[in-house]
């Protein structure tokens, strides 16, 4: 089924974090074995505030590219200003990722810290800060909920927990009033109010990632695709984009009366496109998981700051590729025990995939009454 192929990917997504995790920790211990502090931290002594740990290392960015900062404590009535202020230094600057674990606090002050991620486009997770000589406990299970569940809705990109790891959801009556201006807030970010639930009793629901996910309180590092039909000519064409933590996705079908022409984008930079195009021994798209099959093989070439993938494919596998769950293009290389790509779900564009097949019909409509 279309969710086991979605699932499957994410798993995938899994383990190259764990990888990640490891690799960050080695490194870590290599350079504290030098004597090198592996974290620039900045913490407020008080039980009762937020405290703040920016990790941006030379192991860190290398691995991470991107700075790591954990907020992590009571969310204060002043969380945000502080932390607005270490963005306004940069010394968190644009597209960090921000790892919370906090029970909790002042929601107007995490509705606060919510909109300063989505400003600065970062991406939340749960997690714990890194062991330091001022940090010498940490706990091993984060937690976010109440006001810090609202700081992680902000994220532009928003990773659901692992492990041990906790994220607890109360309904909005019992936690602020009035409760539309959270609602907003909310659905501002992109998030169903409803999946903070209704009872009565103000309990928290701890939701798991898979409730997450389904929801679209997580995503994963991707946004939904949306998609664009062009105007109808003597071709009709659609273009599907995708954000994803990585950089943008892009798809095109273009539909002629000789044939149909897929195209992919995967930006990626123009250096590291231009090596991966160089060492790559095969390139190729998948349907669900499986290579399409066409007579011509598929083009890839460095253009600007993509990789770019071309397959003219018979108007016959039209029906194929409107009813697709997942696409992808994919390199290969080192006899294809690696590969470098994307993939899509298409779920989220069915309406718009539907006009482009009526589109097709009225081009080759259109092809007909000009021959006769």
């Amino acid at each position: 089924m279309p969710v086991v192929h979605v699932q499957r990917h994410f798993r995938s997504r899994f383990r190259r974090s764990v990888l990640l995790a490891s690799m960050l920790v080695a490194g870590f211990a290599a350079l504290n074995a030098h004597g090198e502090s592996p974290s620039r931290s900045t913490q407020n002594t008080g039980s009762d505030q937020l405290a703040i740990q920016v990790n941006d290392d030379r192991m860190t960015i290398s691995v991470a590219k991107v700075p790591q900062v954990y907020l992590y404590g009571t969310i204060d009535a002043g969380a945000a200003q502080r932390v607005q202020s270490m963005i306004q230094s940069r010394r968190i600057p644009p597209n960090s990722d921000i790892y919370l674990n906090s029970p909790g606090g002042d929601v107007a002050a995490g509705i606060a810290l919510g909109h300063l991620f989505r400003a600065g486009n970062m991406t939340t997770h749960l997690g714990s800060p890194r062991k330091t000589a001022r940090q010498p406990i940490v706990p091993k299970s984060s937690q976010c909920v109440n006001a810090c569940a609202y700081a992680y809705a902000g994220g532009m990109f928003r990773w659901a927990p692992t492990g041990s790891d906790r994220f607890g959801a109360q309904p909005l009556s019992t936690t602020v009033t009035p409760t539309t201006d959270v609602a907003a807030y909310l659905k501002d970010m992109g998030v169903n109010p409803q999946v903070f639930g209704s009872a009565a009793s103000g309990e928290v629901t701890w939701l798991n990632a898979d409730q997450m996910l389904a929801n679209g309180l997580s995503n994963n590092g991707r946004l939904l695709p949306t998609a664009v039909n062009m105007p109808i000519s003597n071709v009709a064409s659609i273009s599907i984009t995708q954000m994803t933590r990585e950089g943008e996705h892009r798809i095109t079908l273009q539909c002629r009366p000789d044939g149909l022409t897929l195209t992919a984008y995967y930006a990626i930079g123009a250096e590291r496109a231009r090596q991966m195009v160089a060492r790559a021994t095969r390139s190729y798209f998948e349907i669900n998981d499986q290579p399409i099959n066409g007579s011509e093989r598929v083009n890839a070439s460095a253009m600007d700051q993509a990789v770019v993938f071309s397959q003219p494919l018979p108007v016959t596998q039209l029906n194929q590729l409107l009813s697709a769950n997942l696409m992808a293009a994919w390199l290969a290389d080192r006899g294809g025990a690696v590969r470098y790509g994307f993939w899509m779900s298409l779920d989220a564009v069915r309406k718009e995939l539907r006009t482009y097949g009526n589109n097709c019909a009225q081009v080759a409509k259109q092809a007909g009454s000009s021959k006769n």
